[in-house]
């Protein structure tokens, strides 16, 4: 026997009165509204994503970059800066698609006595894919006579 509620009678699911319940389930408009706040919030999250694996290429390279550059400066002090002259070169199979350059010109400054040392600048360039990122360091030696 199956029990039906009058008009006047309460649901057992529903608190209101019969004729103001809602249908169970969810309209179309609310489907659509919680799957567009989604899709919104997932396009965030992936921008987001994306931004980040960018900035940790980018910090990797200088990382590395800086490694490498002091490596080869601490290779200069090492050998008779005076007849150093430019290079290039890369760092073989320990750091594949780094390569490097160093420069060497001599600069005058207004400090320096004429008859004191000669200040010579060094700039290391790192390089990674060709030219796809660049680093440069910067450094001054004096030369004595």
């Amino acid at each position: 026997m199956v029990a039906v509620a009058s008009k006047g009678q309460r649901d057992r699911r529903c608190v209101l009165p019969l004729e103001k319940c809602p249908e169970n389930g969810f309209t179309l408009m609310e489907v659509m509204v919680a799957l567009s706040v989604v899709a919104i919030a997932l396009t965030a999250v992936y921008r987001m994503h994306t931004q980040t694996l960018f900035m940790d290429a980018g910090s990797r390279f200088d990382t590395v970059a800086a490694m490498l550059a002091r490596q080869k400066i601490t290779d200069i002090d090492t050998i008779d800066i005076e007849a150093f002259t430019d290079d290039s070169g890369d760092f073989d199979n320990h750091h594949p698609g780094y390569a490097w350059r160093i420069q060497t010109e001599e600069v005058s400054s207004d400090l320096i006595k004429a008859d004191g040392p000669t200040l010579k600048r060094i700039i290391v360039t790192i390089g990674y894919n060709g030219e796809e990122s660049l680093f440069n360091l910067t450094t001054y030696r004096h030369l004595y006579e």
